[in-house]
């Protein structure tokens, strides 16, 4: 913020309040010329405050990027950790059935009630098999519902900064408002003595 010199209390004053004598006093060149004081005194921070938000803009959307493709990442490893996991428990099970059925060719007349209870056991498996894919599932489902949220929240919080950040600035920018408020109104005394 630039520093501003008082008037001296002798009626002399510096560049700066003279230059405000100057203002004519007919109202539109007198808020042309507000307004040039206002460019001079304020343009610069509202030059810099704006290229404050083009950065948080571009870091919000690089890490907006970065968080949704590790997300992406991880459900990718996720689905291809079940998938293989899934794959080798149908492979375990059907692998287990063929040789329960190999054995059971060898042995059928001799062995009913054995094949009786390697097919309630087979049936098991696959019940297992069952409840362990639904198992896997709820959890990708539950992780994924995880990641979304934590992408949720991430969008949230950094959307909570900006905001926050743009409140910092219109606070400053109300603030220089009253400072030309305060030097129009201290110029129209001066040139009303």
């Amino acid at each position: 913020m630039p520093k501003t010199k008082r008037a001296r209390s002798n009626g002399h004053s510096n560049g700066e309040t003279q230059h405000i004598n100057r203002i004519p006093r007919d109202n539109d060149t007198g808020v042309e010329n507000l307004d040039k004081v206002r460019d001079i005194l304020f343009g610069s921070q509202l030059r810099d405050n704006e290229r404050r938000f083009g950065r948080l803009e571009e870091q919000v959307a690089k890490e907006t990027g970065e968080v949704r493709d590790e997300v992406r990442k991880r459900l990718e490893s996720l689905e291809a950790f079940v998938r293989k996991e899934v794959q080798s428990i149908i492979d375990r099970v059907k692998g287990e059935q063929a040789q329960r059925t190999e054995s059971l060719r060898e042995i059928a007349q001799e062995l009913k009630e054995t094949v009786k209870s390697f097919q309630q056991r087979a049936t098991e498996l696959q019940d297992q098999a069952t409840e362990t894919h639904r198992e896997i599932r709820q959890e990708i489902l539950e992780q994924s519902k995880s990641l979304r949220d934590e992408l949720t929240a991430a969008r949230l919080e950094t959307a909570g900064q900006i905001q926050q950040s743009a409140d910092e600035l219109q606070s400053a920018k109300v603030d220089k408002a009253a400072m030309v408020d305060l030097f129009t109104e201290m110029a129209s005394r001066l040139s009303a003595e």
